[in-house]
């Protein structure tokens, strides 16, 4: 039942796709008919062999996955610790939750010239813009899952014997926000892939996916232009979906039944 279930939903996915890609041919061709304004597949299919052909788009995407990793991991090491403490203890949530809100509505794309300034045109230049995108959804969804634990787990924990703050966070807070965690953690995947693409187009880094989309726009490259944005979305999508798969089956498997 299951594997026929998921045959299906593969079936509805290629088959959208295919309606997609064919109301995009006939736009492009018979209505805008101008591959500066909207190249058709056709044209940005022959462009991908091409880049694929120079080999760049692998330095490219490396470089991308690079300056994503790099912000995704200082965002988790720096806003977990500081959801978890806002979260957990009052005191601290008083004192962090004001320079948070502060800092939060900064666009970070507006940081770019600091990041410049203080890293240079390195990968760490465009992970910090990429680490200011996704710290705060990180810290607001920590903050929601660890405020909103339920007081009967603590009581029932502390009568089995977890009576320390840090024993209390690691076995009964962390289960029980981990939906939250997780909610955070995708959103945030989404917002730093954004803040990549646009660091890198502002001059952030000299390669990456982003780089490449600004160079052919200047070139007028526009079926190159599309290559990119494409390849955009769909790592995009392969990395929420390896995401999405491995919570299910590992962090979230209790929600399902799957508790051995």
């Amino acid at each position: 039942m299951v594997q026929a279930d998921t045959k299906r939903r593969l079936g509805y996915a290629l088959l959208s796709l295919f309606m997609a890609v064919a109301i995009w041919e006939f736009v492009a061709v018979a209505v805008v008919q101008n591959k500066y304004l909207l190249p058709s597949f056709t044209d940005v299919f022959a462009a991908f062999l091409s880049i694929l052909s120079l080999g760049q788009i692998y330095r490219d995407l490396w470089t991308s996955l690079i300056h994503f990793g790099i912000g995704m991991s200082l965002s988790l090491l720096i806003g977990l610790p500081l959801g978890v403490c806002m979260g957990w203890f009052w005191r601290a949530n008083y004192l962090l939750n004001p320079i948070v809100e502060i800092l939060r509505p900064i666009p970070p794309l507006a940081l770019i010239p600091f990041a410049i300034v203080w890293l240079g045109l390195t990968s760490f230049s465009a992970g910090f813009v990429v680490f200011v995108g996704a710290v705060f959804p990180i810290i607001i969804n920590t903050y929601a899952g660890f405020s909103t634990v339920p007081k009967v787990f603590v009581d029932v924990g502390k009568v089995l014997g977890c009576t320390s703050d840090l024993r209390q966070i690691r076995y009964i807070a962390f289960p029980a926000a981990m939906p939250h965690l997780v909610s955070g953690f995708r959103v945030a995947c989404g917002t730093a892939w954004m803040c990549l693409v646009g660091a890198e187009m502002f001059g952030v880094s000299r390669f990456g996916l982003g780089q490449k989309i600004w160079w052919y726009y200047n070139l007028h490259q526009m079926d190159k232009v599309m290559v990119y944005i494409l390849i955009l979305g769909f790592v995009g999508l392969a990395f929420d979906t390896l995401c999405r798969w491995y919570i299910s089956k590992k962090l979230l498997k209790w929600k399902v039944g799957e508790v051995s």
